[in-house]
């Protein structure tokens, strides 16, 4: 059995099909864990959502957790969208995507799915987020400030507060050589987000897959057809 972790596909389901099916050889036994931000910015989120859906329907052991984006979408689709909700030539590639003009028009499956979300996930020797914690908060309370799960960019990790287990995360676009880097150095926390969306950017485009036992990183550049989208 193998255990791998990649984050923020943003729409990217060519490029990530490919880190599944080729790259990875996803078998029934193996577990993959995928840390949010499946929605927004890139060609087809719909396709994206049906893939991560209909993997366990096919014996894979797939297990998501929640991204900032992915809220945000579902809270548009409940009527409280603001001004946080993507651009807006992100949301008409969002919409797009499921055939709809208004999110509160997106088949309420997709909303479901992203409602039974989890926050945070804990297996042997790692704590798995979107984008981090508060670290200055309480261990109990840090563990329960949804918001910054979500959304946090800055933070100093503290082993301490996760009991000695190391944190993988995503969220904060971060350039292929320094997630390398951190990979090497066995850092207490390591930021898997390469931007894969952002296809105009060398340091970026990729999707970053990793093994939580070899601790090998494998990188698989974004391979969607053309779409609009500015260099980060």
């Amino acid at each position: 059995m193998a255990r791998y972790v990649t984050t923020d596909l943003h729409g990217c389901l060519q490029s990530f099909q490919h880190l599944v099916e080729y790259k990875l050889k996803l078998r029934p036994q193996d577990q993959l864990y995928v840390l949010g931000d499946y929605v927004n910015k890139g060609p087809d989120t719909r396709g994206v959502l049906d893939y991560l859906m209909q993997l366990p329907q096919q014996g894979y052991r797939v297990i998501c957790l929640r991204g900032n984006h992915d809220q945000e979408l579902l809270d548009a689709a409940q009527g409280n969208a603001t001004l946080t909700w993507a651009s807006a030539q992100d949301r008409q590639l969002t919409l797009s995507s499921f055939g709809v003009e208004r999110p509160e028009d997106i088949p309420t499956p997709y909303l479901r799915w992203i409602q039974e979300l989890p926050y945070q996930l804990e297996v042997p020797g790692w704590v798995l987020v979107h984008a981090g914690f508060n670290f200055r908060l309480p261990a109990a309370e840090m563990r329960q400030d949804w918001h910054t799960m979500l959304n946090i960019k800055e933070f100093v990790a503290d082993a301490s507060r996760l009991e000695g287990r190391r944190l993988l995360h995503g969220h904060v676009p971060t350039p292929t050589a320094e997630i390398e880097k951190r990979v090497k150095a066995h850092a207490g926390a390591i930021g898997l987000d390469a931007g894969c969306v952002y296809r105009h950017n060398p340091e970026l485009r990729h999707l970053a897959a990793f093994n939580l036992d070899t601790e090998e990183l494998i990188l698989q550049p974004n391979l969607e057809p053309d779409y609009p989208i500015g260099v980060r």
